[in-house]
């Protein structure tokens, strides 16, 4: 597995580095935003660990960046910001996930994994709600036969309320099964991503696909 890590702190990513090849990892280090969007564009990575606090482009603008070129490698974005909306911010730029310094071994290893994991997870079949439907295997969804163009992480979370189509989902189930682990601290990432796929939809002409059950979570309507 490759792993490209973009940090300025070269102290820290030399720290990151030494972490990643003790699990086996292959890990590239580049200093910058920019060299890191090129290595993204211009070769074969199986996850990143991009830094937020990067000189010239930050790792929010790179994230965008690379997710605009059509780059779908996961992304576990590091950052010394503790506020909710910088941790928001980061996953609405394209991010996997997110990971707060300091860290300690175990956790930024633990999340790399589990990024690794959701990309590597076997979709087939069609699931179908309605007007709305999503081809697993060619990751393409449609409503009333109109494309519907989503990230990766707006993808699985469409496919899992799609998955349990007239069902309440609490914000907690979907970020256990979303994000892989126990989420500490606002639910607003649920919030955030559910709003985009409400936009996204609403732009074809679906308005009320995705309900909010007041006091649990959302719910797909089922027809």
């Amino acid at each position: 597995m490759r792993v490209l890590v973009v940090e300025d702190n070269a102290p820290v990513a030399e720290s990151i580095r030494t972490m990643l090849e003790a699990r086996k990892y292959a890990a590239n280090v580049v200093n910058s935003g920019e060299a890191g969007l090129d290595h993204l564009l211009s070769r074969a990575y199986d996850a990143a660990v991009i830094d937020v606090g990067l000189p010239g482009m930050d790792g929010f603008a790179l994230a965008r960046s690379a997710r605009a070129e059509g780059v779908q490698t996961p992304i576990l974005m590091l950052t010394a910001r503790d506020a909710v909306e910088d941790r928001v911010a980061g996953l609405e730029c394209g991010a996997d996930d997110y990971l707060i310094k300091p860290f300690v071994e175990e956790e930024l290893v633990a999340r790399v994994g589990a990024i690794l994991r959701r990309a590597d997870r076997p979709l087939v079949g069609v699931v179908q709600a309605g007007a709305l439907r999503i081809d697993l295997a060619g990751r393409n969804v449609t409503y009333a036969d109109k494309p519907v163009v989503l990230g990766a992480t707006e993808f699985r979370l469409l496919e899992f309320l799609a998955r349990n189509a007239g069902i309440a989902l609490s914000r907690t189930q979907i970020v256990e099964r979303i994000w892989d682990y126990d989420f500490e601290g606002s639910s607003n990432i649920v919030d955030v991503y559910v709003s985009q796929l409400r936009r996204k939809l609403k732009a074809m002409g679906a308005s009320d696909v995705i309900e909010t059950v007041w006091g649990i979570g959302y719910r797909l309507k089922a027809g």
